[in-house]
């Protein structure tokens, strides 16, 4: 920790100065501090959701640009990302009391065979931080695991993952029976690993494919927005 970061007593800082510093703090992965400054604003009478938003998921969101334009790397945003959990531990139970807007829900998953969970959890991670509810379901997931828990709960988007070219087919398994249960139209699916790429996503039938974990939430909130509008319409 530097000699500056020692000299910085937050609950002095005005609320001007707070919020920029949460960003600050999230970027460098402190998650006493964050944890800290949450309480700061909740004791200032800031409602839960804007600090969610205005503080943690704008901090986040400067993370996922720097980490999708190669400034950050993995362990960085994992830093981060788990410093953003901390500030979410006291904010969720407050957000579910006060019935805060959520984005949508995501279950997410390792699908069957792969026992590969960083970038999943990355995603995860990256998703909450952004104001998503996710559940997140492991690793080694066979068909019936995702669809189990998409028929159990209210989900707007399925995100499976895979690290190994082998089981990367299986990912198609899934879907094809979604197809047959008539429940594929109302999901999104996203679809994510290192030996994945765009061509492999469309002939699979996802809807799209997202290279990281910064593409995913971009794409998620594309996807969400559009749904909106259209049931606005």
């Amino acid at each position: 920790m530097s000699e500056e970061q020692d000299d910085i007593i937050l609950s002095e800082l005005s609320d001007d100065e707070l919020v920029p510093q949460i960003h600050d703090d999230l970027y460098d992965g402190m998650k006493e501090e964050i944890e800290e400054s949450v309480h700061i604003l909740l004791d200032r009478g800031w409602m839960p959701y804007d600090i969610l938003t205005k503080a943690l998921v704008e901090g986040m969101r400067i993370v996922g640009i720097d980490f999708r334009d190669g400034i950050l790397f993995v362990p960085e945003v994992l830093l981060a990302a788990n410093a953003m959990k901390g500030g979410m531990t006291i904010l969720k139970p407050l957000l579910a009391e006060t019935g805060a807007p959520r984005l949508g829900n995501m279950v997410i998953g390792t699908v069957k065979g792969d026992i590969h969970d960083i970038g999943k959890n990355l995603v995860t991670m990256m998703m909450e931080g952004a104001g998503f509810e996710v559940k997140d379901l492991g690793i080694n997931n066979p068909v019936e695991n995702y669809l189990d828990e998409l028929e159990a709960g209210e989900y707007d988007i399925l995100g499976m993952s895979a690290l190994l070219t082998t089981t990367m087919p299986y990912m198609k398994v899934v879907i094809d029976t979604m197809v047959e249960k008539g429940m594929r139209d109302d999901y999104v699916v996203l679809v994510g690993g290192a030996p994945l790429n765009e061509e492999f996503g469309k002939a699979i039938g996802a809807d799209a494919y997202c290279r990281d974990a910064a593409v995913a939430v971009e794409t998620a909130k594309e996807f969400m927005a559009t749904k909106h509008n259209q049931l606005s319409a």
